[in-house]
């Protein structure tokens, strides 16, 4: 017996108008099916990437973070059309690991630089060799800090950093900013039309040029800002504060005291060197402001995944110290803004979960639909803005930074960081620390002594996490 429609309306047809059940069924199915790949085939277009990556700036010198004095306005905007994570942490704070972790997406116990080297990763195992691999033209521009550049792993290759003003070959000199910007808009303007691209302007700003005794040197125009204002100085900066680190910490040869005198060891070296430091942050946020505004030019606002983020945070004199390295929020917190346009719902919104540099090459390949190779131990974040519900997520990381020349200059230190709590480990020492980040988010009072009863739980996880990391 063959099916024939009921007596009623039923889909598009009623009785009587040709078109009997199975014929409907097989139309209906063929329009799900044609539905379906088409979602399929949007979802499935590979997004052009741009990663602007400044150096040495923390999560809250930002005017949307909430800064009372900096002004990021490009930034801001950028926060505004995308999400902002208030919890961004990278694995080690310091330029070269921090780096290795961001193109391999590995802990530095996996990718084996432990300061300035080439990490061991094979390049095809790295986010721009993956792209490239699957036909992305990519750009690497500016400051490259992982032993020698390869530049014939890119596409359009532009290393150089070190100082803030870089000499011509016609004897003039220009401000590294406005070379990485200029750089960025040749890369876009002169790109092949008809590939995907993956471009990363890895800033030198604000690093500073340790050499020059005035250590943050931005461009002319740029010094009427902040003029008149009066920098807070933090709680922390005091000498009581300085005398409550850990010994070997608390003296002149500990790097991080060191270079508090270079920069902020009078009140009025203070207000100087960070005005000028502020003032390198805004020509930072201008340069990105330039390059989002050549993709809206070129139509590809829609086709490009904006990533902004930092190397590592950066000591503004809290606990009398300046740089970084240490596991202390203001060293290990960094800024991050993602405008994904398959996210935009949460355009302006600001999400809490704990992400870390290590995410960022596998969200990156994901927007091209590379599945990260298994080597890479960070996570999409796009599954927190584009699946849902979203998955759970990580709420502890292990933290880790190798020695420095030796142990009194910047000694080597371990930690696992929660939101509400954080252990330190300073191997060589045997020392630890223990903070209850939701009473004293300065970290100003170690617990170890007090509070003896939280260590064995938070020291068998820390070496759990740490085994993790390898």
């Amino acid at each position: 017996m063959g099916l024939s429609a009921p007596p009623m309306r039923m889909g598009f047809y009623s009785r009587g108008e040709g078109m009997g059940l199975w014929t409907r069924m097989k139309f209906l199915m063929a329009l799900l099916l044609t539905f379906m790949l088409s979602k399929r085939a949007a979802v499935a277009e590979p997004l052009n990437i741009v990663l602007l990556y400044a150096d040495d700036w923390r999560h809250d010198t930002l005017s949307c973070a909430g800064h009372p004095v900096v002004r990021t306005p490009r930034l801001d905007q950028l926060a505004q059309e995308g999400v902002r994570y208030k919890n961004s942490y990278v694995t080690t704070s310091i330029c070269g690991v921090s780096r290795a972790s961001l193109l391999t997406g590995q802990w530095m116990s996996r990718h084996g630089n432990p300061d300035f080297k080439m990490f061991t990763t094979p390049w095809e195992q790295t986010y721009p060799g993956l792209l490239r691999a699957a036909g992305y033209f990519t750009g690497h521009i500016g400051k490259w800090h992982n032993g020698k550049f390869p530049a014939a792993n890119y596409d359009f290759a532009r290393s150089y950093s070190g100082t803030h003003w870089i000499k011509n070959p016609d004897g003039t000199s220009i401000h590294v900013t406005q070379k990485n910007e200029n750089d960025a808009l040749d890369f876009l303007t002169t790109r092949p039309k008809d590939r995907a691209f993956c471009l990363t302007v890895a800033f030198f700003a604000t690093h500073a040029e340790d050499i020059n005794p005035l250590q943050y040197l931005p461009q002319p125009e740029s010094m009427s800002l902040y003029q008149d204002a009066v920098l807070p100085i933090p709680r922390t900066a005091g000498e009581a504060f300085f005398n409550k680190l850990p010994p070997f910490l608390a003296n002149d040869k500990n790097e991080g005291r060191n270079r508090w005198h270079w920069r902020f060891d009078t009140p009025d070296k203070y207000q100087s060197y960070l005005k000028n430091y502020y003032r390198l942050c805004t020509e930072v946020d201008t340069a990105c402001g330039r390059v989002l505004d050549e993709l809206d030019r070129q139509g590809l606002r829609d086709k490009t995944l904006v990533i902004f983020t930092t190397d590592n945070g950066y000591f503004h004199g809290e606990h009398g110290l300046a740089d970084k390295w240490y596991p202390y929020e203001e060293s290990i917190r960094v800024p991050l803004i993602i405008r994904d346009p398959r996210a935009e719902p949460e355009a302006g919104s600001s999400r809490p979960e704990m992400v870390l540099n290590v995410d960022l090459a596998p969200t990156l390949l994901g927007a091209a639909n590379i599945t990260p190779p298994a080597t890479m131990q960070g996570r999409d974040l796009a599954q927190l803005r584009v699946k849902k519900p979203a998955p759970p997520w990580r709420t502890e990381f292990y933290y880790e930074h190798s020695t420095i020349k030796n142990r009194d200059f910047i000694p080597s230190s371990q930690a696992l960081v929660r939101d509400k709590e954080k252990y330190i480990m300073w191997p060589e020492f045997g020392y630890e620390e223990l903070f209850d980040l939701a009473r004293d988010p300065d970290e100003t009072e170690n617990l170890v002594s007090t509070q003896p009863e939280r260590l064995p739980s938070l020291r068998t996880r820390f070496k759990e996490l740490q085994a993790l990391a390898k």
